[in-house]
């Protein structure tokens, strides 16, 4: 049972690596249904406005629940647009982007935290109390949000990073692109004819989408 936030009245897998593990859903969700997770929550209660960003951070910078929940204030910084995503079983550290409506939610949990004491050692999306986030936390907000929002698809804590990979491939960004966003390797033979690819050419490119509530 959730103790925050109180109620208020098929396209292929551009996914390669270890998230290729858990299969895509034929219910892909869309960019307007990814949007209504996030206004699901209220504008205005603390709990609503740390959901709010939480949510646009897996969906528009792609990051994993554990990797979002492991943020703290300074891996975010807003006037860049980027966010220092920390190394994940073994894995190396990357850096995503942050479009221009995301770090607008962002700020303005920052600020909530703020007037709260919140001390900028918590993690970025903490408790009111400024303890962590688990991750059963996530797993119950999202279809919760989703009903909410009156999607009918099930929404678990990959959909939003699985939306976002879909998203970028509908929009033409190479496949070699999204894996060193999405901070994945690519598997099999495929990995020998992919040029190198910047992770600033990348950061800039997801920072730059549009994106409007």
């Amino acid at each position: 049972m959730l103790s925050e936030d109180s109620p208020r009245p098929p396209l292929p897998s551009p996914i390669t690596g270890a998230d290729a593990a858990e299969p895509m859903s034929d219910d892909l969700l869309t960019p307007d249904e990814a949007a209504a997770l996030v206004h699901a929550s209220s504008s205005r209660a603390p709990t609503g406005l740390r959901n709010r960003a939480l949510v646009a951070v897996m969906y528009r910078s792609g990051l994993r629940p554990g990797e979002a929940l492991a943020l703290l204030p300074g891996d975010v910084d807003l006037a860049a647009g980027t966010v220092a995503v920390p190394a994940r079983k073994g894995g190396r550290p990357r850096t995503a982007g942050l479009d221009l409506t995301t770090r607008g939610l962002i700020a303005a949990w920052q600020a909530r935290r703020t007037e709260r004491g919140i001390d900028d050692d918590r993690p970025l999306f903490c408790t009111l109390a400024g303890e962590p986030i688990k991750a059963a936390y996530v797993r119950e907000l999202l279809p919760r949000l989703a009903r909410r929002a009156g999607i009918r698809k099930r929404v678990h804590p990959l959909a939003l990073r699985y939306a976002n990979a879909a998203e970028l491939a509908e929009e033409g960004m190479p496949a070699s692109m999204i894996d060193r966003h999405l901070g994945v390797a690519p598997v099999g033979a495929g990995r020998r004819y992919r040029r190198p690819v910047s992770e600033d050419d990348v950061v800039a490119a997801v920072a730059g989408r549009p994106w409007r509530l």
